[in-house]
């Protein structure tokens, strides 16, 4: 059920419990996951953390960790799934769910008892009505109509006894009917709620105001929402209007949050200028660019390289030319952005505006936040995200998913500077890996039209391919190439054609990681893909692994990969 007063009915009730906090691997859930430790402290709230990847993952961790604990707190995970049925806790549990993923599941909005979802529920989410898709089991009391029915009197005639069978059987035949005709429209509208799939608000903004209402907010906390927000849009998570009205919402708590009335509003003093601050101000779409050169920000930030096609010769001489007319020398454009002439660093903005429209980079400037502490410590929200994503992704043989999530954590942390400058520094390497294998893609036509869709597979052995057996990482790479394919391809179906990304996920078990995007010509980022997956692996009986919260993303045999796509043809033709 939804929670109408989050303060009262979520909070006050978990205060002096013990808490199982179980997180999803995302760059919202670790901000909201932030934003709860901080107000776990403030009140002495003993609670254990522990990461979850996907829905097995939460079944094993809610197993090992259930102990002695009555209340357990999902954040971006759970919401979408029957969480009774899935984790088969003790009646007295209680779930607090804080999940951005749609739909949520019916059941989990309609238990009374043990699930309080914390969101509330979208206006278009179209959820059900209770009874059109739950009905009491009627059978019992046929039975016993007909076991009465057949002990009349003794002395009936036979006759009258026939008759009231007759009636009897039909009644059962007008009630078995209504009830397939029942079941047709429950699977008919639960069809049209669970189709797509895609997100609602920031759980990051959800805690935020959380701790608003509890007078327990910072700046600190502030930022972590406006974080959280940024890489729902950065991800192709929601449409740029929700983005808009949500920064909108947040720009009024940075206003609220940044007077202090103990320092002088001068742009002088010192003490302003070192003081903790959020701005909100026009920004560049472009990665990174305070902490890399411009030339090579210019390259590797998707807006930008399809703009001006940078995969092509053409393109690489369109980006020269843009440097040479801003009046920026490639020495200057090649070093660090901190260290290039100051009047270089002033004007660039206002350098690049100018041209935006003659190289048709219209939206080049867009509104975002920036965090500044000290005088050197200068960070674009966009710029954060990228770093952590890169730093949740970053596993290896001595780095396990759950030290890579440990670290996310703490890149958030100002006090932890040196993990947010290494996660910017693997964020780069990210990023140039993307351009990289986009680039080698289009050359080597490997971004390949199926009719109703354009597909991209990663084989094994292919560079860097390990990177892209992360769900972030692919879903990066799969937007920058639908995006790189509208913008170099003839086909005038392109930009209605949604794309399908296959990479190595673990070479021991010959499985693949497999996502799905929607196309560019949609304004809704609403995904069909969920749906059609599990379709095409009934169809083909694929051994499909649909573990992640997130049902775009899927795991598939490597082996199965070539007769799924054959289904999903036949299926979205």
């Amino acid at each position: 059920m939804y929670v109408e007063d989050i303060k009262k009915d979520f909070y006050n009730v978990i205060i002096g419990k013990r808490i199982l906090l179980l997180v999803n691997y995302d760059i919202d859930a670790i901000c909201a996951c932030k934003i709860l430790q901080s107000l776990f402290r403030c009140d002495s709230i003993i609670y254990t953390l522990v990461p979850v990847q996907g829905i097995t993952d939460l079944q094993k961790t809610y197993e090992d960790n259930c102990e002695d604990v009555k209340y357990v707190v999902l954040v971006n995970c759970g919401g979408t799934i029957d969480i009774v049925d899935a984790l088969q806790p003790q009646d007295d549990v209680v779930f607090f769910v804080v999940d951005s993923h749609r739909p949520t599941d019916v059941c989990n909005i309609y238990n009374n008892g043990q699930i309080r979802l914390l969101s509330k529920a979208d206006d278009d989410e179209g959820i059900p009505e209770f009874e059109e898709i739950f009905q009491e089991e009627s059978d019992n009391e046929e039975e016993e109509e007909g076991s009465n029915a057949g002990s009349g009197e003794e002395d009936d005639i036979e006759e009258s006894r026939q008759a009231k069978r007759r009636r009897l059987g039909e009644e059962a035949i007008l009630k078995r009917r209504e009830r397939r005709l029942w079941e047709e429209k429950r699977d008919r509208l639960m069809f049209d709620y669970t189709q797509f799939s895609y997100y609602g608000r920031s759980s990051a903004v959800l805690m935020f105001e959380l701790a608003w209402k509890l007078s327990k907010d910072n700046i600190d906390l502030l930022w972590w929402a406006i974080v959280g927000v940024t890489e729902q849009v950065l991800l192709g998570k929601v449409e740029n209007q929700q983005y808009v009205l949500e920064t909108g919402n947040l720009q009024g708590h940075v206003a609220r949050l940044s007077y202090h009335g103990d320092i002088p509003d001068d742009e002088n003093s010192t003490q302003n200028k070192t003081a903790l601050k959020i701005t909100y101000d026009r920004d560049l779409q472009l990665a990174l660019y305070r902490h890399w050169t411009v030339e090579a920000s210019l390259r590797h930030s998707m807006y930008s390289a399809v703009k001006l096609k940078l995969w092509t010769l053409r393109g690489e001489k369109k980006l020269h030319e843009l440097l040479a007319e801003m009046g920026l020398p490639l020495v200057q454009s090649r070093q660090k952005f901190g260290a290039m002439d100051l009047v270089l660093r002033q004007e660039f903005h206002s350098m690049i505006a100018k041209l935006a429209e003659k190289y048709h980079l219209d939206d080049i400037v867009f509104a975002s936040f920036t965090l500044q502490y000290g005088f050197r410590n200068r960070y674009c929200a966009a710029d954060v995200v990228y770093a952590v994503l890169a730093t949740l992704e970053s596993t290896g043989r001595d780095r396990t998913p759950a030290d890579c999530f440990l670290d996310a954590l703490d890149a958030l942390s100002r006090q932890r500077k040196d993990i947010l400058e290494a996660g910017i520094e693997k964020a780069k390497r990210m990023l140039t890996c993307i351009f990289k294998q986009v680039q080698a893609a289009l050359d080597m036509h490997q971004v390949i039209s199926a009719g109703p869709f354009i597909y991209l597979v990663l084989q094994e052995g292919t560079l860097d391919a390990k990177m892209f057996s992360h769900p972030h990482c692919i879903t990066l790479l799969a937007h920058f190439a639908l995006r790189a394919y509208v913008a170099s391809s003839r086909n005038r179906k392109a930009p209605s054609l949604p794309l399908i990304a296959s990479a190595p996920h673990d070479l021991d078990k010959g499985t693949c990681l497999i996502v799905g995007i929607p196309p560019t010509c949609e304004d809704s980022p609403k995904n069909f893909f969920g749906k059609a997956f599990e379709r095409a692996a009934e169809k083909t009986s694929a051994r499909m692994l649909p573990d992640y919260f997130d049902s775009s993303i899927v795991q598939l045999k490597i082996e199965d990969r070539t007769r799924f796509f054959d289904a999903l043809t036949t299926l979205l033709s």
